[in-house]
């Protein structure tokens, strides 16, 4: 069949020939995130009457609207996860003009681009400006794309999705569709930039059905992955379900892809209650020599050995369980392993499932397990509010050297767009404290997905993408071109936002260590339980102090006020004029905006900070100092000037959280040290110290669900 880059040429310059009007008859409005300079897309521009647009991935609108060119034009600014001053801006509206605003990104991640669907440069191209891909306008007439599978396959990146939008009718295909990509550095873009998609497509140039299967429904994937077959064969093999509706399918399965036919075959079918489950993006990891897919669903709890024969029999799957081996079914009746001691036991069992978030919470209504004794116990941070963890993706980070996630929570079938960003020792666990990274308003963002391949500067750059849909969202309005499409998000592991508190081990000599050390002694069979959790060295904040050279934590008393200056301030001047004042702060580099002006000639010394900020063509000179969770300090214009008072700009403080709790240190007669956050031990060996040495995050978790023999590869 016909490949996308047949038509490569065609497509490209008989869609930019057509849409070439004269571009002086644009207004060009560049969104910018303030912090990188780079353009933001899906930032919505409404003016006075409704009209609304969007910015497109190089974060570009073409304005051209009759009756609204050459004059004064108010426009809203709104986009998910950013914040622009004031919420608005006059614009000079002028036909070739241009004009560049800063928007402030609440966000940790970074929004980058679209990269399926119609449009994604369609006002760069409107305007002239350059962009990165062949197909900018249209490629393979896909007008939306559900759900991202991507898997490295015989030298290419190969990408499947399942529902896909057509332009040339009111519905596309219901049995999937499928592209490959270059590799970057191999002839494929920088994953900054873009994915250049080849579509695989049929003689009408539409992306061709990927899984032609013939049984009514809507063919969905839930996992795709290459194994090698008995013959030694490399395969591209992927789980469908066929769905009569959101909930029912009428064939579960496993299919292989035909090189020749380039669409997927049916080898094999599961049934109903098959052991395979559904879960998404599997990892590969050895255990002890033997090479296993692990699944997340969305924890890692389910596995099998990455062998086609084994793929295709559910009977040989392993849930990481604490149900009695060979249980079919958890409920409430289901026997669950214990020690003799009582001690719930969390093992890899063949052919037993692992508990899904509502079973373990059943179990816990019932009776039989305590809610210490779940492994689902994912929180927020800053808050302590409990996270259900819905999908997402779990990779090996060299950077962080831990087990990464991605994963979408579960608000139900409501504002289901918040993404989490945690952090586990092992594929198992323990996955505790997150931070979100990614939110929506009453719009959907769903099954996201890390593409390590994609990592750089040794993982401490990642990229992840997702579905970003009104589907169940509640939202009045389609977001014109990006809904039911896919777009990329970046996401810096050195953002001190992201540093968590990991495991603190005691071992049962009575030695506490972090993963690293644990790791590098092979000492996780010693490890007799995680007292509590703390930041490892390299990952603290500021505000932390060092424990015994092991860890860091928070001072043992709570300051009276916010003390760092980075964050957003709400901030009067003497005559009452307001403004926003947004402050980063890598060291004693200080940066941000004043409004949506770079602030600039910036000093931090001692406790002053002073820059100069130009609005208008007029230069500010501001000097602030923070002190009792404000800064105050004067601004001054030449020979005028007057004070300058802000309060944070109202956020959740990581240090109030009700899992942060103080920990005290006993010690022994042999002058050993034992921690506790139990301020009151009843044991005559151990005498405490008279106030708590520093405060740490306490482990809700109570029993050892690890998998420590569990290696990336």
């Amino acid at each position: 069949m016909r490949r996308c880059d047949l038509l490569l040429p065609l497509l490209f310059f008989t869609t930019v020939a057509v849409s070439q009007p004269d571009r002086s008859e644009y207004f060009k409005i560049t969104v910018v995130d303030a912090a990188t300079g780079r353009g933001v897309p899906l930032v919505e521009l409404k003016a006075g009457n409704a009209i609304t647009v969007y910015t497109d991935s190089n974060g570009i609108v073409a304005w051209n609207e009759p009756g609204l060119m050459d004059r004064d034009v108010y426009f809203s600014i709104r986009s998910h996860g950013y914040l622009f001053p004031g919420e608005g801006r006059k614009l000079r509206v002028t036909r070739g003009d241009s004009v560049v605003l800063k928007i402030e990104r609440v966000n940790i991640a970074e929004r980058l681009y679209r990269i399926t669907g119609q449009g994604i440069y369609r006002d760069s191209i409107l305007t002239g400006t350059p962009v990165p891909l062949r197909n900018p306008l249209l490629n393979g007439e896909v007008m939306g794309q559900d759900s991202v599978f991507v898997t490295p396959y015989r030298g290419k990146l190969f990408w499947l999705w399942d529902d896909t939008g057509r332009a040339a009718a009111p519905l596309g295909s219901f049995a999937g569709c499928g592209a490959t990509s270059e590799w970057p550095g191999k002839g494929g873009l920088d994953p900054s930039v873009g994915v250049d998609l080849d579509y695989f497509l049929d003689d009408s140039g539409f992306c061709k059905k990927i899984t032609p299967f013939p049984i009514p429904g809507m063919k969905w994937k839930y996992w795709a992955a290459t194994v090698k077959d008995e013959q030694g064969r490399e395969r591209f093999i992927t789980k469908y379900q066929s769905m009569k509706g959101l909930g029912d399918a009428s064939e579960i399965g496993l299919a292989v892809f035909n090189d020749e036919k380039e669409v997927f075959e049916r080898v094999v079918t599961f049934g109903k209650d098959s052991q395979s489950g559904a879960p998404m993006h599997p990892f590969l990891a050895s255990d002890r020599g033997i090479q296993f897919l692990y699944f997340p669903g969305p924890l890692p709890d389910l596995r099998a050995r990455a062998e086609f024969k084994a793929l295709a029999d559910p009977a040989t799957y392993e849930g990481f369980s604490c149900l009695s081996a060979g249980s079919r079914y958890a409920n409430t009746k289901s026997p669950l392993d214990r020690t003799p001691d009582g001690k719930l036991i969390y093992t890899w069992k063949r052919n037993t499932p692992p508990l899904t978030f509502d079973q373990e919470k059943e179990l816990i209504k019932a009776g039989k397990m305590t809610p210490e004794e779940g492994v689902y116990q994912l929180r927020d941070i800053l808050t302590g509010a409990a996270i259900k963890p819905h999908a997402g993706s779990v990779y090996w980070n060299d950077y962080r050297a831990r087990w990464v996630m991605i994963v979408e929570e579960d608000r139900g079938l409501a504002d289901n767009g918040e993404i989490w960003y945690a952090e586990g020792d092992t594929p198992t666990g323990p996955w505790v404290y997150a931070r979100r990274i990614v939110t929506h308003d009453k719009y959907t963002f769903y099954n996201p997905t890390q593409h390590p391949f994609f990592d750089q500067d040794g993982g401490r750059l990642i990229y992840f993408e997702g579905t970003y849909s009104d589907t169940f969202s509640g939202s009045p309005t389609k977001t014109p071109r990006y809904d039911y499409n896919q777009i990329m998000y970046r996401l810096a592991l050195d953002d001190s936002r992201l540093f968590l508190p990991a495991p603190v081990y005691r071992l049962k000599n009575g030695h506490y260590m972090l993963r690293s050390e644990v790791a590098a002694r092979a000492a996780w069979g010693e490890v007799e339980e995680i007292p509590f959790f703390a930041l490892p060295p390299g990952r603290h904040h500021e505000d932390t102090v060092p424990v015994d050279d092991l860890f860091y934590a928070l001072p043992a008393t709570s300051p009276a006020g916010r003390q760092s200056l980075a964050g957003r301030w709400s901030c009067r001047e003497g005559g009452g004029q307001e403004f926003s004042l947004a402050l980063r702060r890598t060291g004693d580099l200080v940066s941000g905006t004043l409004d949506e002006y770079d602030i600039g000639k910036v000093t931090f010394e001692g406790n002053k900070l002073a820059f100069e900020v130009a609005i208008d063509g007029q230069t500010y000179q501001v000097s602030v100092e923070p002190g009792e969770g404000k800064l105050t300090g004067r601004w001054r214009k030449g020979q005028e000037g007057d004070t300058v008072d802000c309060g944070p700009v109202k956020a959740a403080d990581w240090t109030k959280s009700a899992d942060v709790v103080p920990l005290y240190r006993y010690s022994r007669a042999d002058g050993s040290v034992y921690y506790s956050t139990d301020a009151a031990l009843k044991d005559p060996g151990l005498k405490r110290s008279n106030a708590p040495v520093c405060r740490v995050w306490r482990n809700p978790v109570r029993v050892l669900a690890l998998d420590p023999a569990a290696a990336a590869q």
